[in-house]
């Protein structure tokens, strides 16, 4: 069996057509004018329309760095939101080009659904909310609780382990979509609410009285949340991998969206290839040698998104914290462009 069938038998293998599995994804967008992205239905501070009808957020900035990459317009991208339960059908049928959508990446997704992730956008931690009524202060006093949590997700399977371990009972209160969720805990049909630390933080401000709740210290879990594609097209998992990898060198090197014209004259050859003025490496991944400064030019690079859309200065106020460079003590890392 060559090489070539393996995306077709991967496909098959999933019930999924042959097409979907192994169409090259860069060449569709490019004709269509537009990146079709799978986002969450509603997330502030990481996919979230506002009264207008506009997407903002760390993940919506992700899918709009692709856009500008290909098109030098981060506007070229359409949202489709998703729930936890529709999101990978979503990918794996073609509805959507890449999946961003604050989405965990685990070894069965990894391996078993024909997805490849392309990175960690966000390092995240399961936590667990409550009233500051309820008394308590520690996740471990909470057993008898009943917990609100959305099906379909690592935070369901994460819940059960971790009050299995630590000896307590709990009744879940199980719901498809994070806006019933939601509902639920803010009507006190439930006496927690489990789900990311960072999704905590941004339900909490969406709540009639969000000083009434606290976030409990407890991270439970491991949750590196980053974007998702086919398996197949391997252009396809470069140029999505790189975007990230782009803007996160970006930052290292001090190429900021205010300067970033002004660094294409460094005779730092770090920065030169960055911003395609040596080298070819936009031709690997099928597009122009500026591709990265279209990135940081329209969106910026990662310190820029995170300070925007999740950081300190914003209504979730979340702290660099692990998601800070490796250089300042943190987990991201990027491969050097040479």
């Amino acid at each position: 069996m060559t090489h070539k069938l393996l995306p077709i038998v991967l496909g098959a293998a999933l019930g999924l057509t042959a097409t979907a599995a192994s169409a090259a994804t860069l060449d569709d967008v490019k004709a269509k004018g537009f990146l079709q992205c799978g986002s969450n239905t509603g997330l502030a501070g990481f996919a979230a329309p506002d009264d207008k009808g506009e997407w903002t957020g760390i993940d919506v900035d992700m899918c709009r760095a692709i856009a500008a990459a290909i098109f030098d317009d981060a506007t070229a991208v359409k949202f489709t939101p998703l729930t936890a339960k529709e999101r990978f059908t979503a990918l794996q049928t073609g509805e959507v080009d890449v999946l961003v959508r604050n989405t965990t990446w685990t070894m069965s997704r990894d391996t078993t659904l024909g997805l490849n992730f392309t990175g960690v956008n966000y390092y995240d931690g399961q936590g667990f909310m409550v009233r500051k009524s309820l008394g308590v202060s520690s996740a471990l006093e909470l057993s008898g609780a009943s917990v609100c949590v959305q099906t379909g997700t690592t935070t369901e399977l994460n819940l059960t382990d971790y009050f299995k371990a630590n000896g307590m009972e709990y009744n879940p209160v199980v719901f498809e979509k994070l806006e019933e969720v939601n509902a639920a805990y803010d009507a006190n049909r439930c006496d927690v609410y489990t789900t990311d630390a960072s999704g905590l933080y941004s339900i909490r401000l969406q709540l009639t009285n969000p000083a009434d709740h606290i976030v409990l210290p407890e991270i439970i879990s491991k949750e590196p949340l980053g974007p998702a594609v086919r398996q197949g097209d391997d252009q396809w998992f470069n140029l999505v991998k790189w975007v990230h990898y782009a803007m996160l060198n970006a930052e290292e090197l001090g190429v900021t969206s205010a300067n970033v014209e002004e660094m294409k004259g460094s005779e730092n050859p770090n920065i030169r290839r960055l911003l395609g003025v040596e080298g070819t490496f936009g031709e690997s991944i099928g597009l122009s040698n500026d591709w990265a400064a279209r990135i940081i030019k329209h969106v910026g690079n990662y310190g820029e998104v995170f300070d925007k859309t999740v950081g300190p200065d914003t209504p979730l106020g979340i702290a660099r914290g692990v998601n800070a460079l490796w250089s300042k003590g943190g987990l991201q890392y990027a491969p050097p462009i040479r």
